[in-house]
């Protein structure tokens, strides 16, 4: 959440992360996972080993590659299913394997540090094609998310400060 009052091009990951990041534990289950994000409202986060280091990203994108490759044919009516946090998600909870998320996260996921600049963040959401990064301490654990949307938002933000 963008709380700074630092000039655009001086933001960086720090003045832009969410700080309550949701982390699921490579032990979970995809279909345990999808509820946790259900929960909260969002489409993806870090998932972390024992010691708490972030060892992937599960994300929409991660289910519907899973829909694709497991259920290709005609979804069925789940739109009021309780994983369904997106209109566009038509997974039905039950139908979710009970295998663990490190089986269907993408791997090394993109991870900066507090002090990468807003310029950098965005440029490497554009180059891995990806919507959030996650921010790492030195010991690679979450300590922050930084979607698309709050690159957007400094952008927002930043414009009505010039009018």
């Amino acid at each position: 959440m963008l709380t700074s009052t630092k000039p655009f091009l001086a933001l960086t990951a720090a003045d832009l992360m969410t700080h309550d990041v949701v982390m699921i534990p490579k032990e979970m289950s995809l279909r345990s996972a999808a509820h946790l994000l259900a929960q909260h409202n969002i489409t993806g986060a870090p998932v972390v080993d024992s010691k708490g280091r972030c060892v992937g990203v599960i994300s929409a994108t991660d289910y519907m590659r899973w829909a694709d490759e497991e259920k290709p044919a005609t979804p069925g009516p789940c739109a009021s299913s309780p994983c369904v946090c997106s209109e566009w998600q038509v997974v039905d909870l039950e139908e979710l394997p009970t295998d663990a998320v490190d089986t269907y996260m993408t791997p090394d996921p993109v991870t900066v540090t507090p002090a990468t600049s807003i310029v950098q963040l965005a440029r490497q959401m554009l180059d891995a094609h990806i919507h959030r990064v996650v921010v790492v301490d030195q010991q690679a654990r979450p300590i922050g998310v930084v979607s698309s949307t709050d690159i957007l938002a400094a952008v927002a933000y930043a414009e009505g400060d010039r009018r």
